[in-house]
């Protein structure tokens, strides 16, 4: 991939209809927001979002917010005006939703190096994160995946009531067992295909913050990087859980240093906290070391 993506704990839907919404989003501390041209933004305002939007993109971009825009779908045909307007030196990411197959990705791929280069723009530099939204997207995760080096950040949620429960038909419970499948393959699938950020979501309580606690620890232990929100209560818990502990990053240290020791005796091998480790422990240990750093935990 050309250019870097960023690690992204928490990415924040703002109606982008809403001005003073986007305006005052980023004081609620996610690591980027989404400012929203599709499901939030009524038919009659998208064009008048899209002025917005690209307003805000400028504004809150030259104070440093990291930006994703959420288009709408490829099939309503507003999709080229969508990215005419908003693709600019401060647009991030695009959003595409409800992503059926790899020649929905090739498409945007297209459109946006059209209008990457109208705005004098180097090729490549705004990134893809493929919503996938009905079986037939979730089927076809890797080929999705796969269709363009701008895919930065994928996954599957698992929302009450939404298009994926509709698509799929499962019945939604807080413990998300029933979606463990589908999170798990498209994550695998993201994963295998060089995703380096995967981001799961559709959480939607906006109350009960012990439920998403643990419905982000679950996330993290499959080896999702973040989630995509819809409240800005939720923020905070989730920086929380995505964020490296003290704990973790003395551990990851601890076990480097045990293997740089291991080394200049002449082993390949040694017994950490308990556990016999290797090189590929230490190479785990060192790649989450660069996240925390990416993330600002880590300063050296």
């Amino acid at each position: 991939m050309r250019f870097k993506a960023k690690p992204l704990r928490t990415e924040l839907f703002v109606p982008g209809n809403k001005e003073d919404w986007m305006r005052k989003a980023p004081r609620y501390g996610a690591d980027a927001l989404i400012l929203d041209l599709e499901d939030s933004v009524p038919p009659e305002e998208k064009t008048e979002a899209r002025l917005l939007v690209r307003r805000m993109l400028e504004e809150l971009g030259a104070a440093g917010q990291t930006l994703v825009v959420r288009v709408n779908r490829l099939e309503t045909g507003l999709t080229g005006d969508d990215l005419e307007a908003v693709t600019c030196p401060h647009l991030y990411c695009v959003m595409l939703p409800k992503v059926q197959g790899p020649e929905d990705v090739v498409e945007v791929d297209v459109l946006l190096k059209f209008f990457e280069r109208r705005a004098g723009m180097e090729l490549g530099k705004v990134f893809i994160d493929p919503a996938l939204e009905s079986a037939q997207g979730i089927t076809k995760a890797h080929e999705i995946a796969t269709a363009s080096p701008r895919v930065a950040h994928m996954g599957a949620g698992g929302g009450k009531g939404g298009d994926t429960a509709r698509s799929v038909g499962y019945q939604w419970t807080p413990e998300g067992m029933e979606t463990l499948y589908l999170r798990s393959k498209v994550l695998v699938d993201s994963r295998a295909a060089g995703v380096p950020y995967p981001l799961t979501g559709g959480w939607m309580d906006i109350h009960d913050l012990d439920c998403l606690r643990r419905a982000a620890q679950q996330a993290k232990r499959l080896g999702y990087t973040g989630m995509n929100l819809i409240h800005p209560s939720h923020v905070p818990v989730v920086n929380e859980v995505f964020t490296p502990t003290a704990e973790e990053i003395a551990q990851w240290r601890g076990l480097i240093g045990a293997m740089e020791q291991r080394r200049s005796q002449g082993g390949a091998a040694v017994t950490y906290q308990g556990d016999m480790v290797d090189i590929a422990h230490e190479e785990t240990a060192r790649a989450m070391l660069e996240v925390a750093r990416e993330l600002g935990v880590l300063q050296s």
